[in-house]
C-alpha cells in the first residue's frame, strides 16, 4: 500500500532539526524512529502514532482517531490518526510531539552484542 507522500514530508519537516530521528520503510509505509525506536509512521493516508499506554485512552477520545489494529488486534499505546485531524500544522505538530515525548521517556535500548562470525 502506498503512503501519503505529502503527510510524510510534513512530518519530516517538523522533525528535520532532530538528529536522533531516522526514517525506515516499514509496514508498507514510512516509519520515523528516535534512536532506533518507532514513534510515528505514515500508512496510507493515516498517521500511525505511538502514544504509549498512559495517553492511549485520551488519544482515542479525540476526533478522527481510531485504534491501531495492524495485526487484527488493537494495539494498546498505538493509534491511527485520520487526515481530518491533521489538517493544520498545529494539529500534526501535536501528534508528532506526543509521540516523540513518549518514546523519549523510555529507557535507552540495550546495545546489541556483535555477532560472532561462524567458522
Amino acid at each position: 500500500m502506498a503512503y501519503d507522500l505529502t503527510l510524510a514530508q510534513r512530518a519530516r519537516d517538523l522533525l528535520a532539526d532532530n538528529p536522533a530521528v531516522t526514517e525506515k520503510q516499514m509496514f508498507g509505509g514510512l516509519a520515523f524512529l528516535h534512536e532506533g525506536r518507532m514513534f510515528l509512521g505514515v500508512s496510507g493516508s493515516a498517521l500511525m502514532a505511538r502514544v504509549g499506554p498512559r495517553q492511549h485512552a485520551d488519544s482515542l477520545a479525540r476526533s478522527q482517531v481510531r485504534p491501531m489494529d495492524f495485526t487484527g488486534r488493537p494495539m494498546t499505546g498505538y493509534v491511527y490518526v485520520d487526515p481530518p485531524a491533521l489538517a493544520t500544522a498545529e494539529t500534526l505538530d501535536f501528534w508528532v510531539q506526543r509521540c516523540l515525548d513518549f518514546v523519549m521517556s523510555l529507557p535507552p535500548k540495550p546495545v546489541k552484542a556483535a555477532r560472532r562470525a561462524r567458522p
